[in-house]
């Protein structure tokens, strides 16, 4: 249980002394009703509008996100467009950042949250936790690729890869490739140590966590009370 006043200025959009202001002018409601005044106290997750406009009240925020090609994984640049401008402006001031990183021009999966111990559990390098990729290739992979894959890759600087999965689908230059790991554009470096370069790649599920197929690339969707279930949250 919050103080109301105190809750609206937690999302950043309000001062303290605003929220006093717009709560005492009747723009505010709880579950549909008035609420008493500023200190009124709610609990987290209530209902709360402002000008019928609904607003977030729970402390942590999760969104999945399919993110398009050209911009990048970072929570702010000076010069390039980043995931979180893709978010309106109250989501963007409470604090998200991307749960791991995709290359600018890779596309799919990404998680955006402000609850770093969720984040810490998916990127933990001790947690492995299953990444899968769809993967388009100039070339043809074989099930050479596959037995590489699986007895775990050393990359030309000395980088040990963990074993991972490559699964051949037809015609023969796409796959599926999941990693246990997050290592610095592992994907690609993977391909191009077999002489396959990456010239497509997608991110499909993160764990639990599945892109939803209806989601066209540049959107976002909360997650579902299922699929926070699935993250333990």
């Amino acid at each position: 249980m919050e103080r109301l006043d105190k809750l609206l200025a937690a999302t950043g959009q309000w001062s303290r002394k605003e929220a006093k202001a717009l709560i005492k002018s009747g723009r505010v409601k709880v579950a549909g009703e008035l609420p008493a005044g500023p200190e009124e106290k709610i609990p987290e997750g209530a209902a709360v509008t402002v000008d019928g406009r609904p607003i977030l009240t729970e402390k942590y925020v999760y969104i999945m996100l399919h993110k398009p090609a050209g911009v990048i994984s970072s929570t702010e640049d000076p010069r390039e467009e980043t995931v979180l401008s893709l978010l309106p402006r109250e989501l963007r001031r409470i604090g998200l950042f991307p749960v791991g990183r995709l290359d600018k021009d890779t596309e799919g999966l990404l998680l955006l949250t402000n609850d770093g111990p969720l984040a810490h559990q998916l990127l933990a390098p001790g947690k492995h936790v299953d990444k899968v990729y769809y993967v388009e290739v100039d070339g043809q992979l074989d099930q050479a690729d596959g037995e590489a894959f699986r007895a775990g890759i050393t990359l030309g600087d000395g980088t040990v890869c963990l074993p991972a999965e490559l699964e051949l689908l037809p015609p023969g230059d796409r796959g599926l490739v999941t990693l246990r790991e997050g290592k610095y554009h592992q994907v690609k470096r993977m391909l191009a140590s077999r002489g396959k370069p990456v010239v497509y790649l997608k991110r499909l599920s993160m764990g639990p966590l599945e892109l939803d197929r209806g989601l066209p690339p540049g959107r976002w969707r909360m997650l579902t009370p299922a699929e926070r279930a699935s993250l333990g949250r």
